[in-house]
């Protein structure tokens, strides 16, 4: 099955006419995936046994019998979840993440568990135990990262939604590299129970799709309250699929000059004809100055990198995952283990936060980040009290050579400069695809004031309605 022609809606009148059935649907799409897996590296774990839940609704569910891709992050009872990591190579959790839960009373069918950067730490899916994962518009570009392998799994055509993770722009930057629509919801909106955490203050599910409703419906599902989760909201969830197709006429919004000035040439001609376009349509737009975005990325590597290096202590050889051999003591267990079983990024983060959070640095560091951390709140707090949203370019440059930057950890980490904010600031923020520089996807970013997901669906569906990309198909998938 190749979905690069459907939607959710589409497949729920199939499955709910009897003229596809849910299980074929499942076979189908394992059949597809280990077909054209072989070239993308999009999948580390395929279930050659799916099996869609018995006695579907299709009438009270429409992600009944529908296969969803998970990134490996995200804990499946029964199903190996490694977070793409040798140190959790082998580990098979015993519970369900919230967001597995709520899939699972949806319906919805698992396939299996997406490649990723080791523990979401990354921007192109290289930092994997398990290889690289490859763009399909490109195979020799890369998918961005951490949830390459979700966006791949979407834009190529082997699922039609997946879930992905968020801490710095995780979700964002491979929708707009791979030309497909991901949303990163307001922090709280969605339970982390069950995500192998990252950066605690800023990691955040969300859903990827090549339509925007298809991400609507999922949202509608695993968003919540959640007894687990006392960081989850309690406020009730609207239904995201009533600000499908909606007219934009009088809507306020905020152009940042900061972002717009990060990209040039082709880049911003694509993106200006977005907000060329919501301007034709009565939107009503505004330069505006988020000041502190220069400050934003030593910023972020500094909290993140800090609490990574709090939440990695875990893992340690002795209750689970990797354990080195030949070891003379705990001492030994404990040192040998964490050096074979992560990778160089992930030590890197580690050694950066242990260094931030230890004694002769924490007020010169870290406390110093988190006021500007406040700081860069206030400016989003500015804006929105005069605009409904913010639209710029997602990223500065479409994706980039397998390769290229791997080497160049400054380099790298400079390409979240326009996604990070959102997730300092704990606000809703989506990347919908505005058109193709050189080929290559790039995206248009779409952010809210915190719980306000409605008008960031809003905002990227008219963007799709205008610009019709989802009819598009890979130039990588088209032998």
């Amino acid at each position: 099955m190749n979905y690069l022609n459907e939607n959710i809606d589409s497949l729920n009148k199939k499955l709910a006419s009897g003229d596809l059935s849910a299980d074929k649907l499942a076979k189908d799409t394992v059949a597809n995936i280990k077909d054209t897996d072989k070239k993308l590296n999009a999948w580390i774990t395929v279930l050659d046994d799916a099996k869609p839940a018995d006695n579907l609704d299709y009438s009270k569910s429409k992600l009944a019998g529908i296969p969803i891709a998970i990134k490996d992050n995200i804990i499946t009872n029964g199903i190996k979840t490694t977070a793409a990591s040798h140190i959790l190579y082998n580990y098979m959790p015993m519970y369900d993440a919230t967001v597995i839960s709520k899939l699972k009373k949806a319906g919805a069918t698992f396939v299996g568990k997406t490649n990723m950067d080791e523990f979401a730490m990354g921007s192109s899916t290289e930092h994997s135990y398990y290889g690289a994962t490859h763009n399909p518009w490109n195979l020799d570009k890369v998918p961005g990262g951490s949830s390459g392998g979700s966006a791949v799994a979407v834009a190529s055509g082997q699922v039609v939604a997946a879930l992905g993770s968020d801490t710095g722009g995780s979700i964002r930057q491979p929708a707009a590299f791979n030309g497909i629509f991901g949303i990163k919801p307001t922090y709280g909106r969605v339970s982390r129970w069950g995500l192998i955490a990252f950066g605690s203050s800023l990691d955040q599910i969300g859903v990827m799709t090549k339509r925007v409703k298809d991400s609507a419906e999922v949202l509608n599902v695993i968003a919540g309250a959640d007894e687990h989760d006392s960081t989850v909201s309690t406020r009730e969830v609207p239904d995201f699929t009533k600000f499908i197709g909606q007219d934009v006429k009088g809507l306020r919004v905020a152009v940042p000059k900061e972002y717009m000035e990060a990209v040039d040439g082709k880049m911003r001609e694509v993106i200006q004809k977005q907000i060329d376009a919501l301007k034709d349509a009565g939107a009503v737009i505004n330069e505006v100055s988020l000041p502190h975005t220069k400050y934003v990325v030593p910023d972020y590597y500094i909290i993140a990198s800090s609490e990574a290096s709090s939440n990695l202590q875990r893992y340690d050889g002795i209750r689970y995952g990797y354990r080195a051999k030949d070891t003379k003591n705990l001492l030994d267990v404990y040192v040998k283990s964490r050096s074979e079983g992560f990778g160089a990024e992930v030590k890197r983060r580690i050694m950066l936060g242990s260094f931030a959070l230890s004694a002769g640095s924490y007020d010169r560091f870290f406390r110093q980040a988190a006021k500007v951390r406040t700081l860069i709140c206030d400016d989003f707090d500015k804006i929105f009290a005069e605009n409904d949203v913010i639209v710029g370019p997602t990223t500065t440059e479409p994706a980039f050579g397998i390769g290229e930057e791997v080497s160049d950890p400054i380099k790298m980490y400079n390409n979240d400069i326009l996604t990070i904010s959102a997730n300092l600031a704990g606000i809703p923020a989506a990347s919908v695809p505005a058109g193709l520089v050189d080929g290559m996807p790039v995206g248009l970013q779409v952010m809210a004031k915190r719980f306000d997901e409605g008008n960031v669906f809003k905002t990227a569906d008219f963007i799709e309605r205008t610009n019709k990309f989802y009819e598009k198909t890979p130039t990588g998938m088209e032998d």
